[in-house]
Formats: structure tokens, sequence, C-alpha cells
């Protein structure tokens, strides 16, 4: 009996074998179920192009891999969202326990239009490469979106919030953890939708 692609025979019975590979321009991180596979993609990536192994990923992309002990995975992104702070002129401001207040309520009409849009632009842009490691400003973060074709001083107001919070956990990030043999997996999700709120 031949198997399906991705399968091996194991004590008669069949287990999925997961390879992904995340290639972006020159830099390639592969992980999957099987070491001894990975290194085979390995060796055949090796045979079509010049390759160097740099072994476990220490900082991809931005995003700083931590291994626990556990064997579980930390996943930050420190030295970004320091750079964030420094190019908002912000690295020395106080922090703040959330990202957003309860009470605001952003519109497009209201306030002067912010003198430097570009940087609205750009502050917001990075701040959603943020939101991976970061998933509890997405919601703050999405609304600053809302925005950016002329923002206000309000909206930026906003922004500096979501940067002052950040200052507060800027070391801290997404924790993966592996799964043990037999465990099941549960995703909640929570949302608290008030349209009738948004003035526009």
């Amino acid at each position: 009996m031949t198997q399906p692609p991705g399968f091996v025979t194991s004590d008669k019975s069949l287990v999925c074998i997961s390879l992904h590979a995340l290639v972006y321009v020159d830099d390639i991180l592969i992980i999957g179920s099987s070491s001894a596979h990975i290194h085979e993609l390995i060796i055949k990536l090796h045979h079509k192009f010049a390759l160097k192994k740099l072994g476990r990923p220490s900082y991809f992309l931005g995003i700083e891999v931590k291994f626990q002990s556990n064997g579980s995975l930390l996943l930050t992104q420190t030295k970004y969202i320091k750079y964030l702070l420094s190019r908002a002129k912000m690295d020395g401001a106080n922090g703040v326990p959330t990202p957003m207040l309860g009470t605001c309520r952003l519109s497009k009409h209201g306030t002067n239009y912010f003198a430097d849009p570009q940087l609205y632009r750009s502050i917001v842009g990075a701040l959603q490469y943020v939101t991976l490691t970061r998933p509890d400003i997405s919601f703050s973060v999405n609304k600053a979106c809302q925005f950016m074709a002329s923002p206000l001083d309000t909206h930026w107001a906003a922004v500096r919030r979501i940067l002052r919070y950040l200052i507060c956990i800027v070391d801290c990030g997404l924790l993966l953890s592996h799964s043990v043999a037999g465990s099941k997996f549960f995703v909640r999700a929570y949302s608290d939708s008030n349209w009738a709120s948004d003035p526009d």
C-alpha cells in the first residue's frame, strides 16, 4: 500500500507530518512536527540553493524568539517597540494601564488636523505589525487605522495612548505552548461590540 504524501506508517497507523516554511527575501524559517523531515527538506533545498544553516532562531523579521525551559516559545517585539517609541519621540514618556480609554469616542470631525499625517500613518502602520505579538492592542490600533486619510489631533492622542500602554508591557509577548499528547485545544474569544456609540 502506498502512503499519501506527508504520512508515514508507524505501528500500523497513519501519522501526519507537517512542515511549514516561512520565506522572506533571503531568510527562511522552517518548522515542523518531525526533525528528520525538517533536516531532509534542508538537504533538498541545499542541493538547489546555497544555504547557511543558522540553527534555532533568536530574531526573525523584528520578532524575538525566546525558548522556554518547558518547550514553549515566547515571541516578543521589545526592540521593535523601543524603536517605535523613539521614532514617535516617546521613549521617556510615562506608561498607562490600558491602550484606550473606555470613554474614547473617535470621530472624523472635531479637532484640528494633525500637523504630520505622514508620521501618523507611519506609526499606526508599525503598530499593526506589533499586533502580531500583542493582540491586546488590536482593537485600539484598528480604531486608529480608520482615520489614516485625514488624522486629527484627537486621533494622534489616541495613538500616543497606545504607545504609552506599550511602555508598561514592552517585554511581554505571545506565549506558544506545545500541546500534550491527548490534550484538547480550545480557543475562546470575547467581543463587546457597540456600533451605536460610533458617531460617524
